[in-house]
């Protein structure tokens, strides 16, 4: 087959606002096993979201958008029901940032030869497929953002992801060619979206060759801390004091957003625990692995409280629309004003360091 006949049938992303699915999820409250489960988790994340005092973070792994939940995520933002984002390199850059540059993601098949796509020049995600020449043009894109900031005064310098990707929003609003862009949507509204693994997307392959070139040239280039990442997000759990968290997966995002509360107290700020936090995932617990600890362990840390978290199994493609659509329909984000996180760095570091602090609850890790 042709390459045109392989990337011919795009992926369509989700429409929440289409299907009112509070009547469902309420009648699976009243069953059992995960459609219970599921059911408590909207149920909290309405909650969370009703609670104006919470600033709601949400976490994205595994490859979401590229599996058409791209449109879920941007109306939560614009329904100010998210107010900050960790997330892994891929959801970001290969996959939203990708989008926003005009590029798609097809259906495909899992049923194929991949050394057929490859030659091709196909990249697959288990059924879906991608242009890796469009993929290309993407790590370009990156690396010439990272060559512009780095020519400004004093701009080869550690930049946190943060940091970065605002300056990405900043390329789509004058570049992009569609308007449904969580890079961009977070640009408008300052909402701080965190890499924390960064580098381990297309932006590493644009950000080596502009570290390689300007080496070869003899000239400083910028790097990504993600220390500082930590920091900011530790400044964010400080000024918020309640916080709720949707976590999308595991992995690298749901342990560092979870993490914040420890960096506060060993800064030496009493903060509370995470009041609400979901999970949504196909991990399991038994094996240790931190995208399947449940909710609870993560208690035991002094990380989450209790009284309203759930862990969901199931995956994601079908857990999601029905948590967040029952959200949205609820309506309790029409009367809530975003946090607008991302303005706290405006000022410059806000934290003391002033030594571990004993909360009464707990003094666990």
């Amino acid at each position: 087959m042709k390459k045109t006949d392989l990337l011919k049938r795009t992926v369509e992303h989700y429409d929440i606002k289409k299907v009112n699915v509070v009547p469902m999820v309420d009648m699976m409250a009243e069953t059992a096993f995960q459609a219970r489960n599921l059911a408590t988790a909207a149920k909290y994340v309405d909650t969370m979201v009703a609670d104006k005092d919470c600033g709601i973070i949400l976490t994205l792994a595994g490859s979401l958008i590229s599996a058409g939940q791209k449109q879920i995520i941007v109306d939560m933002m614009r329904c100010n029901m998210v107010d900050a984002i960790v997330s892994t390199g891929a959801n970001i850059v290969d996959q939203d940032f990708f989008e926003a540059l005009g590029f798609k993601h097809y259906q495909g098949t899992q049923f194929v030869n991949d050394n057929d796509l490859r030659e091709r020049h196909i990249d697959r995600i288990y059924d879906t497929f991608i242009d890796e020449d469009d993929l290309r043009v993407c790590d370009d894109t990156i690396r010439a953002i990272a060559e512009d900031l780095a020519e400004r005064k004093n701009g080869a310098r550690a930049y946190s992801s943060r940091e970065f990707i605002k300056e990405m929003g900043a390329y789509l609003e004058k570049n992009g060619k569609v308007e449904d862009s969580i890079v961009l949507e977070a640009y408008k509204r300052d909402i701080p979206i965190f890499c924390p693994a960064f580098s381990d997307c297309s932006a590493g392959f644009g950000l080596v060759f502009h570290q390689v070139d300007r080496m070869n040239q003899g000239k400083p280039y910028l790097t990504i801390d993600s220390v500082a990442d930590f920091r900011e997000l530790t400044a964010i759990k400080v000024a918020s004091g309640v916080t709720g968290l949707l976590m999308l997966g595991g992995g690298v995002p749901k342990n560092f957003v979870q993490d914040i509360v420890v960096s506060a107290e060993f800064l030496g700020y009493e903060v509370e625990m995470h009041k609400y936090a979901v999970q949504l995932t196909v991990a399991d617990e038994r094996d240790g692995a931190l995208s399947g600890s449940t909710l609870k362990e993560a208690n035991s840390w002094g990380k989450v409280d209790t009284a309203m978290e759930q862990m969901v199994f199931g995956e994601l493609t079908t857990t999601l629309p029905i948590i967040a659509g029952y959200a949205y329909h609820k309506g309790s984000w029409k009367s809530r004003q975003g946090k607008r996180f991302a303005q706290i760095f405006e000022k410059g570091n806000t934290l003391k360091a002033e030594g571990y602090a004993e909360p009464a609850e707990t003094v666990a890790r």
